[in-house]
């Protein structure tokens, strides 16, 4: 395959010619100067065996670095099952790849068939995907499923997720339409501002809830708000927090997204990750990504295949309205596990857990002079609290084995999930007090 060429020189020429271009380079007129290479990486020669094996070891004692994770920010250290592991780790599921042919490929269509569900069930939306790439993807894709030609403005919260809102961007950007950020007021949406910015050409409105810093949205009403200007409302979700919160249907989504990396997914090197999206009946047609439907065979049978095809991108091509054309079927699957061997109550009790010691943390941690909550309200497992020398803080939580907050402009943003022990975080506050004793 190293010598594998798809297209000639002279065909290369005819594309670039094709779309008014002289060079290959001009297909990355938009990407800053700075991140393009001049040449090559410079890439030492290959390692034998033995020796890949000593350098990738050295390099995994790294993840022993920090015995307790108190942070979050849209990655989250929750406690994964035995079997959430071994089972999507089986050959037939690791391997398997796009079930075009339904005949062959019943078993990995189930799986898909069974995550879908379990995602409707935890959104009680009617219909999900198969997956997109990640949570912030899914939100991007959804903003691009509400835009028609009357409406092509999106309408996103400063609250949310800075990645979410960069590749919210990012999307409104490439397609030619615009984003407007909402202002927050205490950590929260502002409503009052929510209102005057629902001109006729607002096609949709995003928030997350829990927010970015943690605090709980009131979800409720900013949908009526929304449904009230005739925009739809989407709502990105911590699936974990669905547990205990409402739900987005019970909050009036049109559109719920997530990203499922909480539901048994390691939070190694950032990744892998899992965008989640599900919605109601009326906009089942508008979702991007593959879909799985249940049907019977011939005999009457059982069977499952890929639904709503005609509206993807490898059929509808320039029609589409995404180009979204794979997905996280693997991490998928992997979620699937990880719902169906924590069960209802299990995610209640991992929901409720997160919730409580968080708000452990944040009242001990607020018992220390000179450190306080910036946001007032209820919270889910995140808070931001302001503290003097934030950074030396930091730095002496990590040399005790302990990953501390996430530095931010205005405070440090803490998280806490039912995986920390109580032992944990009263040893993480004794050494903020310690390290801001005068």
């Amino acid at each position: 395959m190293g010598s594998y060429v798809p297209s000639t020189l002279a065909e290369r020429q005819e594309m670039l010619k094709a779309l008014g271009l002289n060079n290959e380079m001009e297909l990355y007129a938009d990407v800053p100067q700075s991140m393009i290479l001049k040449k090559g990486p410079d890439i030492p020669e290959g390692m034998s065996e033995l020796e890949a094996r000593r350098a990738v070891t050295t390099m995994s004692e790294k993840n022993m670095k920090f015995k307790t994770v108190l942070r979050g920010a849209g990655s989250y250290d929750h406690y994964i099952p035995s079997i959430v592991k071994y089972i999507p780790a089986k050959e037939e599921f690791l391997t398997a790849y796009t079930p075009y042919q339904a005949e062959l490929s019943q078993g990995i269509l189930q799986s898909i068939f069974e995550y879908q569900t379990m995602i409707c069930q935890l959104t009680e939306m009617d219909v999900s995907n198969a997956s997109v790439y990640d949570g912030a993807t899914a939100a991007a894709e959804a903003t691009a499923m509400c835009r028609d030609r009357k409406r092509s403005v999106t309408l996103i919260s400063a609250t949310t997720n800075p990645d979410v809102i960069n590749t919210v961007r990012t999307y409104c950007y490439a397609s030619g339409n615009e984003i407007r950020v909402i202002p927050m007021k205490n950590g929260r949406t502002d409503a009052s501002a929510l209102k005057e910015m629902l001109t006729p050409e607002v096609a949709s409105v995003y928030i997350q809830q829990p927010n970015f810093f943690g605090m709980l949205e009131d979800a409720t009403a900013i949908g009526e708000i929304t449904h009230e200007a005739g925009a739809m409302y989407i709502m990105g979700c911590n699936p974990i927090s669905l547990g205990i919160l409402k739900s987005p249907r019970e909050c009036g989504a049109d559109i719920a997204v997530a990203e499922g990396q909480p539901l048994g997914m390691p939070m190694g090197y950032g990744g892998p990750y899992l965008g989640i999206m599900a919605t109601t009946t009326k906009y089942m047609r508008k979702l991007p990504g593959r879909i799985v439907g249940e049907t019977v065979d011939d005999k009457g049978n059982i069977a499952y295949v890929l639904s709503l095809q005609a509206r993807e991108q490898h059929i509808r091509r320039e029609k589409a309205s995404s180009n979204i054309c794979s997905n996280e079927a693997l991490c998928a699957l992997t979620a699937s596990v990880y719902m169906a061997a924590m069960g209802p109550k299990g995610l209640q009790e991992a929901a409720s857990q997160s919730r409580a010691k968080a708000h452990y943390l944040a009242r001990e941690l607020c018992n220390i002079p000179g450190v306080s909550l910036l946001y007032d309200g209820e919270f889910f497992h995140e808070f931001v609290t302001v503290m003097p020398k934030a950074k030396q803080v930091l730095v002496a939580l990590e040399k005790q084995g302990i990953l501390g907050g996430l530095p931010l402009e205005e405070g440090i943003l803490w998280c806490a999930t039912e995986k920390v022990s109580k032992t944990q975080l009263d040893q993480a506050v004794a050494i903020v007090r310690e390290e801001l004793k005068i």
